[in-house]
């Protein structure tokens, strides 16, 4: 019988926060505290990132993702290939019941190397950064690293990426209800108009119900757009949002596209079935069945 699925947690390995401490520019801890160009001073909960402490908590397979707005990809390739080692590394440490999304340096790509790395039994799939898809022709320029992922028969995780300096002091959560999701939301249109032409079997997965863009249909048509055929390989991952936005979704893609993720520590999962009143059949969909149809392409 199949599992649940969270598609997305972050859960830093050790290697990786020594990395981070060793750095004088963000991204860098200080202790226990983050630093980001784009954020306020972040202070990490260290239990948060002690996989013995967080596995007590699942039931199920949980898929870890590197934290792309710290902008680790978009570092220089000597900047970036000690932290990027540090988190594929974890892959050799996981239990069982763990996988990783791999990441990629976007600076001076390394396509053989990712193609090695997403050969490792404890890698699912690929992730990038929304900021790296934020135009069609940002989509095109990274096609080639995609492919990999479609080459390999596995998925990709479009994640959000760093925000840009605030200007102003903001509460923590703001780069989370604005950056994040307009940058999902640019992803989500660039892969719309670009992606599938370019990828013809790519399956891939949009953080956060991608902005919320396909709730705005009816916008694009009035610009002059088209929503179109639904993709049945695009996904949406459900985490940050509840039963409310979960509904509107279904109701403009359908079931089958939604994915479960909860994007803990920073939420908490729920169960959108419970929550719509329908029960088991869609807290199944979501959390088991649509997973595996995205990671392995197979039968929901």
């Amino acid at each position: 019988m199949k599992r649940p699925v969270d598609l997305h947690q972050h859960l830093w390995p050790p290697a990786l926060i020594e990395e981070l401490r060793g750095r004088r520019q963000p991204p860098y801890l200080d202790g226990w505290v983050l630093h980001l160009d784009g954020e306020p001073p972040y202070a990490v909960d260290p239990a948060d990132h002690d996989l013995t402490h967080r596995a007590a908590q699942e039931d199920g397979l949980v898929l870890l993702s590197l934290s792309s707005p710290l902008g680790i990809e978009s570092l220089s390739p000597d900047e970036a290939r000690g932290l990027l080692d540090a988190w594929h590394g974890f892959a050799d440490d996981l239990p069982a019941d763990y996988g990783l999304w791999a990441a990629p340096g976007l600076v001076e790509p390394d396509l053989d190397g990712l193609t090695k790395t997403l050969a490792h039994d404890r890698i699912h799939g690929l992730q990038v950064p929304a900021t790296a898809l934020a135009a069609p022709s940002a989509l095109e320029a990274l096609a080639p690293v995609l492919a990999t992922a479609q080459q390999a028969d596995l998925p990709v995780l479009v994640h959000p990426g760093p925000t840009a300096p605030q200007a102003d002091v903001v509460p923590g959560w703001w780069p989370a209800l604005t950056s994040y999701v307009a940058q999902q939301s640019a992803a989500w249109h660039a892969w719309h108009v670009a992606g599938r032409s370019l990828l013809p079997t790519l399956r891939i997965a949009f953080v956060g119900l991608a902005g919320l863009a396909p709730l705005h249909h009816e916008r694009l048509a009035q610009r002059g757009g088209h929503l179109g055929a639904i993709d049945r390989h695009v996904y949406y991952e459900t985490s940050s949002y509840g039963t409310q936005a979960i509904d509107a979704m279904s109701r403009v893609v359908g079931v089958d596209p939604l994915v479960n993720g909860s994007d803990r520590p920073y939420a908490e999962p729920t169960d959108p079935g419970l929550g719509l009143g329908l029960g088991e059949a869609l807290s199944r969909a979501i959390l088991v069945a649509n997973p595996h149809h995205l990671l392995t392409g197979g039968d929901r």
